[in-house]
């Protein structure tokens, strides 16, 4: 990426990642900004990919989601074609949150939440079981969640 950010724009993406539904008004009075020149810096910030996109941090068990499972998995075969038809699979799995093409002992982490055991049981079934192109997994089991987020540190 060869966006140049100067310290307007990392204290505006500080604010939007505190609260992306900020008025461009406010933020402009936070970061002493005209609340023209915020909405041309985020519309620069958007078109560049700075910033992906914007949306709601969901608790997951006010939708019954209690579990959250971190999973390393072992592939058989590095050949790229397996390997994409693995992430596409990884993918189209709402119940994995985020997942991750690693170097070292595994070939990918996933995060999943999960309603239960049950739900997990059934997804491992669907995503390692039946695929031929998983060698082994290890399921870890959160305990609790100490912290959890995506927010990008905006200082050094």
């Amino acid at each position: 990426m060869t966006t140049s950010l100067d310290a307007y724009d990392l204290k505006l993406l500080a604010e939007l990642q505190r609260d992306a539904r900020t008025p461009q008004s406010e933020l402009g009075l936070r970061v002493n900004l005209s609340t023209a020149a915020v909405n041309r810096r985020l519309k620069r910030l958007s078109d560049e990919g700075v910033i992906e996109r914007y949306s709601a941090v969901v608790a997951p068990e006010a939708l019954g989601y209690e579990l959250s499972i971190i999973v390393e998995v072992e592939v058989e075969s590095e050949r790229i074609d397996q390997l994409d038809a693995l992430k596409r699979s990884f993918q189209a799995c709402p119940q994995v949150q985020q997942c991750y093409y690693v170097a070292g002992e595994c070939d990918f982490v996933l995060i999943f939440a999960v309603r239960n055991m049950a739900q997990y049981n059934e997804l491992t079934r669907e995503l390692f079981f039946e695929n031929n192109n998983v060698k082994r997994f290890k399921t870890l089991v959160a305990m609790s969640r100490v912290k959890v987020g995506l927010d990008v540190p905006t200082q050094p």
